[in-house]
């Protein structure tokens, strides 16, 4: 409102450009920064190259992995889209319960969101736009739904939320619908070229993203506060910039530092 109504800037859209910039407005760690932190620390890690980072982590989360994901800026808005977000396989019908239970310490029918390439939306979801900040809801295309078996339709219930109901039941909500983001390569070229690995060898353009943080916590931001969201939560793998942590390579944590003495439930 400053900007335009009291110092009279004009308003300009080419319908190409966000000026948002997907939101990705927060603070930016250099690799230079993470990789100080990992040494300091004596955290164990690995480096990848930069190309190298698709094709490693679609591997990890096609084999059911759940990856904590922190790449350039973090995010300025309600979602995580992609820069600070835990990542999984949308096609696992045990990721849902296993990332609520273990990871976020909530309940284990709390739904989670697709990212979805935006070339490829149209084709897995009723939704014929973009939707880059995770705001739009559709449902699940019924080609790509599981019809109920006369058993499934006489479910209540809690017992509903073991239905198989799409070819991405971990995204899938109880009403065939999903909130979805859309990626585009000019947005988040690294996160775009993760999941368009993964697409290329499963098929399928979508992937699970939750914000990167636990219940009762903020958005992790630093690397000092993914490496601890990391540690005290079942994440496999976190990758930080160009540096991957194997949690089975890790320090076992303080039992003094559990997350959930730490932060108050909601």
């Amino acid at each position: 409102m400053v900007w335009y109504k009291y110092l009279g800037n004009s308003r300009y859209a080419d319908e190409v450009k966000d000026k948002q910039k997907a939101s990705f407005l927060g603070a930016h760690y250099s690799d230079d920064y993470i990789e100080d932190f990992l040494k300091r620390e004596n955290i164990p890690y690995k480096k990848l190259e930069y190309l190298e980072i698709p094709g490693i982590v679609s591997d990890l989360i096609i084999e059911g992995k759940i990856i904590g994901w922190f790449q350039g800026r973090l995010e300025f808005g309600p979602r995580a889209l992609g820069a600070r977000s835990i990542l999984g396989d949308a096609r696992n019908a045990q990721m849902q319960s296993r990332m609520n239970l273990k990871i976020k310490h909530r309940e284990s029918f709390r739904p989670f969101a697709p990212t979805v390439l935006e070339e490829c939306v149209s084709d897995w979801f009723d939704l014929d736009r973009e939707s880059p900040y995770m705001l739009l809801t559709a449902e699940v295309k019924k080609d790509k739904r599981k019809p109920p078996d006369i058993n499934e339709q006489t479910l209540v219930g809690f017992d509903k939320l073991k239905v198989i109901r799409s070819a991405i039941p971990a995204v899938t909500h109880v009403d065939n619908s999903a909130r979805i983001q859309t990626i585009k390569k000019a947005d988040h070229p690294l996160y775009y070229e993760l999941i368009h690995a993964f697409y290329q060898k499963t098929g399928c353009p979508v992937i699970i993203n939750t914000s990167f943080n636990v219940r009762g916590e903020p958005l992790v931001c630093s690397p000092q506060d993914a490496y601890k969201c990391f540690m005290r939560t079942e994440i496999d793998c976190l990758v930080m910039g160009s540096f991957l942590l194997d949690k089975s390579a890790q320090p076992p944590v303080r039992k003094d530092v559990r997350q959930e003495e730490v932060f108050e439930l909601d």
